[in-house]
């Protein structure tokens, strides 16, 4: 497998489309009123579809303004709009004349599709994102320069200096993989973008890694949380992001949020969904993915066959591009560890942390990720189309054998397209198995990664009677380990990491090679959690390796789980 990373410091792609009237987001966007009704017309036309009756809907309506009124009591974010509860209430209301009628009607009734229509006309117009070219021309411009400024007028003078000499966002962050492939796919293909998920930023991070290989600005959903934090909201309402707030749970809400993804891909719009859902609570890559919005892909296949078949075309096709974003630290981690230990834990669930809530600690949190010596890689995997076949440069599928697929007999029965849900679904979830498979083979194993899954396994070894819970409360006398044996046991693990490099299975970071066992120690040590104010693991007075933080080096180590490195330590 080739670890040759793109030195983005040296080479600048061009656009693949160079005029920005040519780029699908802005055609969606410069019709974005008539995107909506059509979102909405459809979303309100599969909502009704789900209920025969009259009693079913209004029960399905009462059922959704209990969940509502739920969430704006116990789970109020900032971003909420501010008429909310007013709302609610009136729909509540409105729901109380029609089911106070006597002899209700067997089918949904003309009041009860109103407010049906009324609850996914307001799903809909809080979800849609929209795209200002003039606000992308500014942030492709300001996002790096500013960080170097951030970096220049918050240091000493020499420190200033050297910022200068060595200080860059394409310092920091390096990418691997197929880059040349996605451009080719990116110019008559419509890309659906799936990475992992650790931090907050990771959405900033992609967006600007697409700019900076030259493929034209991609949608993607963002937390409805964050738009609580008045300049990411700024940038992100501006840029193609679309809400998803994640404290819904009902039917409408649901069907609306896919039916806008549709749609979207519908248009040829480049997507990127996180398939995770969230951010991993505990460390590690995402093996079982929630497959939600991944399907409105599966779905807007489908619809792009029937189209081009209505009208004597070829049907544009959706090409799924999985991408794994690897830190040596994330900022969140503590947070994020503790989520999920007491979630695991059965303990109460916290839910969304709201650390990072205003922009200020937005800042402060890019200012410590950038500021710190340490690289950020994303590696990009081979692009398949949504039944796992891998694609070439022109967007043909291509199976195991070598041999062409026709994807379009996937959703054909008895020599005609026809819709199969039950088809769908099992398509879908054998994309999610695909893409989970591609994020291990496309994982950078970095420093910091092999230090701290090296030092807790030997501990997990040492304390065999201990389950996880007693283990992360081990006195601080307890959590040491001897230097000959860690070292012992990196080495092992370098030379199996090495050779699963070389067999195409798992990628290593430009600073991984190219140092012997020791070396690699040092800078792992260095590397790992060194934003946090506890690092996980220290050198002591003695030489040997002190685990300092239970709850953070259990996160790290857990980056390195599922590939069977278990048994080599």
């Amino acid at each position: 497998m080739s670890n040759n990373f793109h030195d983005n410091t040296q080479k600048k792609y061009p656009y693949i489309l160079p005029n920005p009237e040519d780029w699908p987001i802005v055609k969606m966007s410069q019709r974005r009123y008539e995107f909506i009704k059509e979102v909405i017309d459809e979303g309100f036309n599969k909502c009704l579809s789900k209920f025969n009756t009259h009693d079913e809907l209004v029960e399905e309506i009462a059922r959704a303004v209990y969940q509502e009124r739920i969430r704006l009591t116990q789970k109020p974010w900032k971003a909420d709009a501010p008429d909310e509860k007013e709302y609610w209430s009136t729909v509540k209301s409105e729901l109380i004349k029609i089911t106070s009628q006597p002899n209700p009607p067997k089918e949904p009734s003309k009041e009860s599709k109103a407010l049906l229509y009324s609850m996914v006309s307001r799903y809909t117009n809080e979800i849609a994102g929209n795209f200002d070219p003039n606000i992308h021309d500014f942030a492709k411009v300001m996002v790096p320069f500013g960080f170097s400024r951030l970096l220049k007028t918050s240091v000493g003078k020499n420190f200033r200096e050297r910022i200068d000499k060595q200080f860059s966002i394409q310092d920091r962050v390096k990418m691997v993989g197929e880059i040349d492939s996605l451009r080719a796919l990116g110019k008559d293909n419509t890309l659906v973008m799936v990475p992992t998920h650790s931090s907050n930023l990771d959405s900033m991070l992609v967006g600007w890694a697409i700019h900076d290989i030259g493929i034209p600005p991609f949608i993607y959903g963002a937390g409805l949380n964050l738009f609580g934090i008045r300049i990411l909201a700024y940038f992100m309402s501006r840029l193609g992001a679309y809400k998803v707030d994640r404290r819904k749970k009902n039917t409408f809400y649901l069907e609306t949020l896919k039916t806008y993804s549709n749609l979207a891909l519908q248009s040829g719009c480049h997507s990127i969904f996180f398939p995770g859902g969230t951010r991993s609570r505990s460390g590690a890559l995402e093996s079982r993915l929630k497959l939600g919005l991944l399907g409105t892909s599966m779905d807007a296949q489908y619809e792009n066959f029937v189209t081009a078949e209505k009208e004597g075309t070829v049907a544009k096709k959706i090409i799924v591009c999985p991408s794994v974003i690897n830190y040596h630290f994330v900022l969140e981690a503590p947070e994020l560890i503790r989520d999920y230990l007491q979630e695991t834990g059965k303990e109460q669930y916290l839910g969304e942390n709201d650390k990072y809530s205003t922009s200020f600690k937005l800042l402060r949190l890019i200012f410590k990720l950038l500021t710190q010596s340490s690289k950020i890689y994303i590696s990009y995997g081979k692009p398949m189309d949504l039944f796992g076949n891998l694609v070439d440069d022109y967007g043909n599928s291509v199976d195991k054998h070598g041999n062409e697929v026709d994807i379009k007999k996937y959703f054909m029965l008895d020599g005609e397209l026809k819709y199969d849900q039950q088809r769908h679904e099992e398509y879908v979830k054998m994309l999610g198995e695909n893409i989970a498979h591609s994020y291990k083979e496309n994982c950078v194993v970095m420093s910091s990664n092999i230090v701290a899954f090296v030092a807790f396994r030997i501990l997990i070894k040492r304390y065999k009677k201990l389950d996880l819970y007693a283990l992360m409360l081990l006195p601080k006398e307890d959590r040491v380990i001897k230097y000959d044996e860690f070292k012992d046991a990196v080495a092992a693990l370098r030379a199996t990491i090495l050779e699963r490099n070389q067999q195409g299975k798992i990628r290593i970071a430009s600073h991984f090679a190219n140092r012997g066992t020791e070396p690699l120690i040092e800078h792992g040590l260095k590397h790992l959690g060194m934003y946090h104010d506890r690092l996980p693991l220290v050198k002591n007075a003695e030489g040997d390796i002190q685990v300092s933080e239970m709850k953070l080096l259990y996160f790290y180590h857990n980056r390195l789980t599922g590939f069977g490195f278990e048994a080599v330590v």
